[in-house]
């Protein structure tokens, strides 16, 4: 006896097919999108030829391509819900968001430029369809403050004790290995070499980028208790401390071993590469030990 399909499960499973949900208004859609491309557009420009080429804010494209992903992942999960616009709510929050997207692009100052486009955005989701749909999508639009560019004075402050934090444990742990190694400030000695360590080396960048990447990777496991995934978040700042560390101690290794220009060249790219990998299993690895003591499992996606 032949089963005849299910018509309700073929419906849902060509409408996540979709590109754009049953009964998505084209026109208004359209306008929209262009409404907010003729805002921020210019200045994705301005970030990608002064912010994001930087070592400290490279991580930029990736927040930016990431959130548009998990926003269109979002679009039949939003359409399935009862329209429930909150003028209340939305307009007051993009008149602040159109405020300080001006104050931020004639002023030049592209922490209020990029922000607003988050205030922005949950405004036109308010507007349009609600509360619930908010709530909906913080996610994607919370991790779009990771693509903030932080004030230069803010960064320095950070900045600084960084580097020699992270220079002091390096030049400790590799004389106890027996290297001779010496250490003035972020200026670090081995045999005829010396390294300073950069801004790059402090492990700020590498820190927003892990915490970033963290909380993406608790986003799709679909982890609910909240102290398990604060604890998690926390951690990942040392975390990123220790990889950073590891990373500085490979550039003295191969420096010591190999040259300056091996140390300078292709190797210190690839410590870079290094660090995220360190970074990563460090933290799937602190990952599974919370999973031990709170006895969670992420659920299925």
């Amino acid at each position: 006896m032949a089963t005849l399909p299910n018509d309700r499960s073929s419906a849902v499973a060509q409408q996540r097919q979709s590109i754009l949900p049953p009964g998505a208004d084209l026109m208004v859609l359209v306008a929209l999108l262009a409404g907010f491309a003729a805002l921020y557009v210019p200045s994705y420009m301005m970030l990608a030829e002064r912010i994001w080429p930087t070592d400290e804010q490279g991580h930029g494209p990736i927040i930016l391509a990431v959130s548009i992903w998990l926003l269109y992942g979002k679009r039949h999960e939003l359409a399935a819900l009862q329209r429930r616009p909150s003028m209340a709510l939305g307009l007051p929050l993009l008149l602040v968001g159109l405020v300080m997207y001006v104050l931020g692009r004639s002023q030049f100052i592209m922490v209020f430029e990029v922000f607003s486009q988050i205030l922005v955005l949950a405004a036109m989701v308010l507007m349009f369809l609600g509360k619930r749909a908010l709530r909906t999508v913080w996610f994607p639009l919370f991790f779009l403050l990771f693509m903030v560019p932080l004030p230069g004075s803010l960064v320095a402050s950070i900045t600084g004790p960084l580097k020699s934090a992270v220079s002091a444990v390096a030049a400790g742990l590799l004389y106890q290995l027996g290297y001779p190694v010496g250490r003035a400030g972020v200026v670090m000695t081995v045999g005829p070499y010396q390294l300073l360590v950069a801004d790059a080396c402090a492990g700020l960048n590498s820190m927003f980028t892990l915490e970033a990447l963290g909380l993406l990777y608790m986003n799709l496991m679909r982890y609910t208790n909240v102290v398990r995934n604060v604890l998690l978040a926390i951690l990942i700042i040392p975390i990123s401390f220790a990889a950073n560390i590891v990373r500085v101690m490979i550039l003295v290794l191969v420096t010591y071993h190999l040259g300056d220009e091996a140390g300078q060249g292709f190797i210190h790219g690839f410590a870079g590469m290094v660090l995220f990998i360190v970074g990563l299993m460090l933290m799937l690895a602190t990952d599974s030990v919370l999973r031990l003591m709170f006895r969670e499992k992420a659920a299925k996606p």
